[in-house]
């Protein structure tokens, strides 16, 4: 059926809502919208499904939502018995239509004889996480769109180990969904004994499970009440545990009020991603105010951490996700060998794509370290690997996009987890008369300067997946000796899953499958290309290693420029 058929079959459809009926009614003219709305079915991979908010098979609505988890239901029926009484928890954070959604999920999880938890009100994805484990569910499902902007919505499915599903039950999952072809068919109960609330206890055991993991008691009971540390939930579910955690911990703190709110417009930012500086500029502006040092700022389903901090000329400067990543790792190592606690077999896991200053510092520390593709959920399995098998303990997790865990109560990164983490280290060099941006200027001097840069190429269009493949596929084909002055030593084509070094030498990867392209340059730097799992946008990392700040920033133009003639002629 072309998208125009099921237009009109989808209007003149007596089951759809008088609102969404009005709503395709207002788009009647526009064929450029109909065509996105109906021309493709809205893609649920390995990180769940994330659209749109509007009506139309390509959309974030209550039919898409039924639809999914209706195959959610089918694949928990072909589960050992016992697995629907197990049941499913449900979480969602402020984004609109969020609880709707998180509703419409619970009905059809209920007709089909699945016990729900439901949360009550807005909880961020580690809690999600968390509660899986403790309630012994056999998945989860998380309505959120993270860090995208307000017109979007998102659908996230975790397996029984609290880590976001598999890729194999992933696969089997929408194998039961894409047989549902008629999606208005798809219905829930108004009520039932099935959907039940989520107890109060599992907030209580999370906080404490998250305070056992403090690092620095001392320091931070010397500085903690002193502290001048902004934080801003930024409109999203972070604002009530963050708030609960620092103050379990003696941790003053001074909150953006404004952005307190559960906005679904996000009305104070242009985007609610606290990777940017922009986002954090209320923050920013209130710590000018009070003379704080630090910023602090989570995203809407409160898995990312933002972090800006003064430099040396008291100017604020927000850091990178591989930059707090750094501090993290380096503070957490440290502290676990000064309280002589670090354990033999220790070990750190990173997204292949994240910096390569890791490898160093793990290094100095004597600590493994593992790397895994874009996903938490792929650090989630190391993390059920050796709690299995126990040849390695975990220490700590984390990817450039501001993802962060330690810990291992969740099996997603975790946003609470990391402010408390990251509001301890502030209190720590506070207490031994260092500042943050002095200890990783310390971290720069000692291991060398390593720029990590990420660029994304937008697209558009019911093809836009299809297109950015096409441009990582012709990569694998193309002859690449340098980029700037960097000779290429390998490429890692992730999607064969094999190595081929410059001298013709190709050896397996013991990886997951993902469509990637890494270049291996001399001297520990690194330019990777792959189309993202839940935007369409095309993702270039660039993490190249130099002197100093500034000679590093010239040698990043010279290898982008190359990187960009290379995409323009494979793109022909």
């Amino acid at each position: 059926m072309d998208y125009q058929a099921l237009y009109e079959s989808w209007l003149s459809d007596p089951r759809l809502a008088a609102a969404d009926r009005a709503e395709l009614e207002a788009i009647s003219s526009d064929e450029k919208e109909k065509e996105y709305r109906f021309g493709g079915e809205l893609e649920f991979g390995t990180a769940g499904m994330r659209g749109i908010i509007g009506c139309g098979v390509n959309m974030m609505n209550v039919y898409t939502v039924r639809r999914a988890t209706q195959g959610l239901s089918e694949y928990i029926g072909t589960l050992p018995a016992g697995a629907k009484e197990r049941g499913v928890v449900i979480s969602y954070d402020t984004r609109k239509n969020s609880r709707v959604f998180a509703e419409a999920a619970a009905s059809v999880l209920a007709k089909n004889g699945v016990k729900a938890y439901l949360f009550s009100r807005v909880h961020p994805v580690p809690m999600l996480s968390y509660a899986v484990r403790y309630l012994h569910a056999v998945a989860g499902i998380m309505i959120t769109a993270s860090h995208n902007p307000k017109e979007y919505n998102g659908y996230k499915v975790y397996g029984e180990d609290g880590a976001q599903m598999s890729p194999e039950a992933t696969a089997v999952v929408v194998g039961f969904i894409q047989k549902i072809t008629d999606y208005l068919s798809v219905t829930g109960v108004k009520e039932s004994p099935l959907v039940v609330p989520v107890p109060d206890c599992v907030d209580d055991d999370y906080i404490e499970e998250l305070a056992a993991l403090t690092l620095s008691e001392e320091a931070v009971k010397a500085c903690g009440k002193d502290l001048k540390l902004v934080y801003t939930p930024v409109h999203g579910s972070g604002y009530v545990p963050v708030m609960r955690i620092l103050k379990k911990l003696g941790i003053h703190v001074t909150v953006v009020e404004e952005q307190t709110t559960e906005d679904p417009a996000f009305s104070t930012v242009a985007v609610p991603n606290p990777e940017f500086k922009e986002t954090l500029s209320m923050g920013i502006a209130l710590a000018n105010k009070i003379d704080a040092d630090v910023v602090f700022g989570t995203d809407p389903d409160s898995d990312r951490l933002g972090v800006a901090v003064k430099n040396g000329e008291g100017e604020f400067v927000a850091l990178s996700g591989n930059q707090v990543g750094i501090l993290l790792l380096d503070y957490i190592l440290t502290r676990l060998k000064e309280e002589h606690a670090l354990p033999a077999n220790a070990a750190v896991v990173k997204s292949f794509v994240t910096t390569g200053m890791a490898g160093l510092i793990c290094k100095e520390f004597g600590v493994s370290l593992f790397e895994t593709p874009v996903g938490f959920k792929f650090i989630g399995e190391k993390i059920k690997l050796w709690e299995a098998d126990g040849s390695h303990t975990y220490v700590f997790g984390f990817e450039e996009s501001c993802g962060y865990l330690r810990g291992t109560h969740a099996r997603d990164k975790d946003a609470v987890v990391a402010s408390m983490l990251c509001a301890e280290m502030v209190c720590y060099y506070t207490y031994i008369g260092k500042t943050v941006y002095g200890r990783l200027m310390e971290i720069y001097q000692k291991y060398g300067y390593v720029l990590d840069k990420n660029v994304s190429v937008q697209y558009a269009g019911l093809n836009a997946m299809k297109e950015m493949n096409a441009v990582v596929d012709a990569l694998k084909q193309a002859e690449v000796s340098s980029f700037g002055p960097f000779a290429v030593e390998a490429v890692r084509d992730y999607s064969a899953g094999l190595r081929k070094d410059s001298k013709g030498g190709c050896t397996p990867l013991n990886i997951p499958r993902c469509n990637c392209v890494y270049y291996e340059l001399a001297g520990g730097s690194f330019v990777c290309v792959r189309p993202s799992g839940t935007e369409p946008k095309l993702k270039i990392y660039y993490s190249v290693k130099a002197e100093s700040e500034a000679a590093a920033n010239a040698v990043l133009e010279e290898v982008k420029r190359d990187v960009d003639a290379l995409l323009a002629r494979v793109a022909k």
